[in-house]
């Protein structure tokens, strides 16, 4: 009788596990519909109350009714979350139920070697992977691509910019294309990576990066924000911030896309140090924004277009984003961000939504591509790559390419108008 009894509980917890009732909680992301104005109230106070990180919108500001908010929930906040969510019936469902195996797979690797073949560019990468590539790339082509450190970062780690170069013509304009300005969002630095892989390997094969190339010196920086995206990789992966210290509250980190002198720390941003969108002490405070800044100021004569890549939401942005008014060649910027998403739509069958940033998104002020455009850098944009919630910063490796290609014929469409656009005028030769 004993034994029966040993081999009925057995029997049981073996079906108990099997149906699920005992499974280990693993993080996950949730897609929560606010419906009323207690409701937004209420989730306002889960995303900063509780262990959690806001996906969409960036900052709990910004939720409102009837829209679609994205949180991470870790495993050791999921059932007081989802409890609080029924109690006040608030809309929700789990976009990914395995947020910890798709972390798992993204930091996977079998090798740091860019000459592995193109498989290489299909992963995501650490920062020292990232350093040795810069390294190799430019020992691999030293005729092409020249090293150029701007300064370091607030835990004093190198910002590199790669220059590429392929004539030396008079009066040669350049684009500037940064990546990893938030350091959760993995597939931008992927996408820089990319592109000089591209850009490298395709001139004098494909028309228009020959003729980009031909016309245009490229300078990418493909970690804007090393300290902070070495910390997604350690510690936390939701980190988007950089990582230095607040002397006034002891909280971590300035929203370095907050930090740009362009309508600084108005609506938009945040002069609390432990949110998201803090916009740090004073415009340019942090060692990241500075840099760069003082890069393009020199070269604000030959670079003519500037290009921010973000994730996620699929977007083509122009200025501003810090203020609602409309840019002075609006008409120019929204006609090139549509045929850019005309041409992804056509291609890749995938939708991108286009415009200035305050009108399609909400304001931000502090932007890189604002300060950018104000200091004369008529052409200058953000793009958010993929996607469009189902996977967020969790992008698996498996959509690198798709989102690389998808983010290249945008930078490839945009670029060749503004050749065109910024080309000295032939006219007929003058007679005395």
């Amino acid at each position: 009788m004993k034994t029966l009894l040993i081999l009925f509980v057995l029997m049981s917890l073996d079906k108990l596990l099997r149906t699920g009732h005992c499974q280990e909680t693993r993080d996950q992301i949730l897609s929560i519909t606010p419906k009323t104005q207690e409701q937004v109230d209420i989730l306002k106070n889960v995303s900063t109350q509780y262990e959690t990180a806001l996906w969409q919108p960036v900052a709990s500001q910004y939720i409102k009714e009837e829209t679609q908010v994205h949180l991470f929930v870790p495993a050791n906040s999921s059932e007081t979350v989802k409890d609080l969510l029924q109690t006040h019936a608030i809309t929700h469902e789990v976009l990914l139920a395995n947020a910890n195996e798709l972390i798992e797979m993204q930091t996977r690797n079998d090798t740091t070697d860019p000459r592995s073949g193109a498989t290489f560019y299909e992963r995501y990468h650490s920062l020292e992977d990232i350093y040795h590539w810069i390294n190799r790339t430019q020992q691999d082509n030293p005729s092409t691509v020249k090293m150029i450190l701007i300064g370091s970062s607030s835990e004093k780690r190198p910002l590199y910019v790669l220059k590429l170069s392929r004539n030396n013509r008079p009066d040669k304009k350049a684009m500037w294309i940064d990546c990893g300005i938030h350091a959760r969002e993995w597939i931008s630095p992927a996408f820089c990576l990319w592109f000089v892989h591209y850009s490298l390997s395709f001139y004098r094969q494909n028309q228009d990066i020959t003729d980009i190339l031909d016309n245009m010196d490229v300078y990418i920086l493909p970690v804007m924000n090393p300290d902070g995206y070495k910390y997604t990789w350690t510690t936390n992966r939701m980190w988007r911030k950089n990582r230095s210290v607040s002397r006034s509250s002891g909280c971590i980190g300035v929203d370095l896309n907050r930090n740009f002198d362009a309508n600084w720390c108005t609506e938009g941003a945040s002069d609390d140090p432990c949110t998201e969108i803090y916009c740090g002490a004073f415009p340019e405070s942090e060692p990241e924004s500075q840099h760069v800044a003082d890069f393009l100021r020199s070269h604000k004569d030959t670079v003519q277009l500037y290009l921010s890549i973000h994730s996620y939401s699929q977007m083509l942005l122009f200025p501003y984003s810090c203020k609602l008014e409309e840019a002075e060649n609006h008409r120019d910027l929204l006609e090139m961000v549509q045929e850019a998403a005309q041409k992804i739509r056509r291609f890749y069958r995938n939708n991108y939504q286009y415009g200035a940033g305050a009108k399609t998104i909400y304001l931000a002020p502090g932007g890189s591509d604002d300060w950018a455009y104000n200091l004369g850098i008529k052409y200058s944009f953000t793009f958010e790559l993929q996607d469009r919630g189902r996977y967020g910063f969790l992008l698996p490796p498996s959509h690198i390419s798709r989102a690389c290609n998808e983010a290249l014929t945008a930078v490839k469409t945009i670029a060749l108008k503004v050749i065109e656009k910024t080309r000295a005028p032939t006219g007929p030769p003058q007679t005395l």
